[in-house]
């Protein structure tokens, strides 16, 4: 009887032990690091894009230049002197333009025009036949003491204009026109009045991103005068032209490439911060009320649990409220769930990550007493 009884009684110790190391013994569920956010790198206005290097997959830094937008350059059309800036950066060149006629205004170089007709040319039918863009010779008619040359910039209803590229006269002076540099009689084409030549009007299209030219600067023809980029800026101001990284993280997509056109707001790439990585895991249903939202949790990469790996502290975030099928024998039914940590330089997306619920949980000092 006694034997019995010492049978039962070691029995029963030998669950009891069993039970408290099973309540002891730590849940673990192996997870993998997941995107907890993707979010969209904007161009900050619209343009040829340029200086993309980066790529999908690629880590990235905050402050990081993942391109460049190249603005559109308006160039000088004649040589001379900016008189009537008008625009800063930022403005709208159309906006400008309605208001002032022009972005800027050119006085040029060249100071006269001649309004000119065949009155006066030499009695022969060639001489009525004036080319666009010909060279001519001009002598003042009053004493021949002043003399130029210039080129037949249009043909008017009523005669022709000449642009004076050489030489200097007096305003409203009469001259004569020729076509070769003798001046002889049979090649005189006609005679005009010289006016003052008007300032040439600069417009543009777009925003304004960069100005290089301000008033009283001269420019040669062909030298860049402003840049220019599609649409409104905001707030009237000219951005960088670089398209910046906003946060650490790893490039899902690089949507748009050299060369390629951009408008402002466009999508260049999209950004999956590492501030964002999650743990995504599977609790079966039979441990599902041991774990909850909020709870602690240790983690270790599956790769590097041995003794004296890194280890990371979670937050077990959300637990779906929706069952999902599993093949495995001892359950059927799992719940996914998501936790957050602060990710190193080793961790990367689609990574295993072994995770271990309530690990992390601080003793209070009545828990270390017991």
């Amino acid at each position: 009887m006694r034997k019995a009884l010492a049978l039962i009684l070691a029995l029963a110790l030998g669950m009891s032990v069993c039970a408290m190391a099973m309540a002891d013994a730590e849940f673990s569920y192996e997870g993998t690091v997941v995107a907890g956010e993707t979010v969209p790198v904007t161009v900050p206005y619209g343009g040829k894009l340029t200086g993309v290097t980066v790529r999908a997959g690629g880590l990235v830094r905050a402050g990081d230049v993942l391109g460049e937008i190249r603005a559109t350059p308006t160039f000088a059309p004649v040589e001379g002197t900016i008189t009537g800036l008008y625009a800063v950066e930022g403005d709208s060149t159309e906006s400008i333009s309605e208001r002032y006629g022009a972005v800027l205004y050119i006085e040029p170089t060249h100071r006269y025009t001649i309004a000119a007709t065949s009155d006066k040319a030499f009695n022969s039918s060639e001489n009525y036949f004036i080319h666009l863009g010909e060279k001519v010779y001009m002598s003042c008619v009053s004493d021949g003491s002043h003399t130029g040359t210039g080129i037949v910039s249009a043909l008017t209803d009523s005669g022709y204009n000449i642009e004076v590229t050489g030489g200097d006269f007096y305003l409203n002076e009469k001259v004569e026109i020729y076509r070769n540099s003798e001046k002889n009689k049979e090649s005189r084409i006609g005679r005009g009045t010289v006016g003052r030549a008007k300032p040439v009007a600069v417009k543009g299209s777009g925003s304004i991103v960069k100005l290089h030219v301000a008033n009283g600067d001269f420019v040669e023809r062909g030298e860049a005068l402003f840049e220019t980029a599609d649409g409104v800026l905001d707030g009237l101001y000219a951005p960088d032209n670089k398209v910046i990284c906003p946060a650490d993280g790893v490039l899902s997509s690089v949507d748009k490439n050299n060369g390629d056109t951009v408008a402002k707001g466009d999508t260049m790439a999209k950004l999956i911060p590492t501030a964002s990585f999650q743990v995504q895991f599977e609790i079966p249903e039979s441990d599902l009320f041991s774990i909850h939202e909020g709870q602690k949790a240790s983690m270790e990469l599956y790769w590097d649990n041995a003794e004296g790996g890194n280890h990371y502290t979670g937050v077990i975030t959300a637990i779906s409220h929706i069952s999902e099928e599993t093949k495995t024998a001892t359950d059927k039914k799992v719940y996914k769930a998501w936790a957050t940590f602060e990710p190193d330089e080793r961790v990367r997306l689609g990574m295993t990550m072994i995770l271990y619920p309530g690990a992390a949980e601080e003793e209070t000092e009545e828990e270390k007493a017991e």
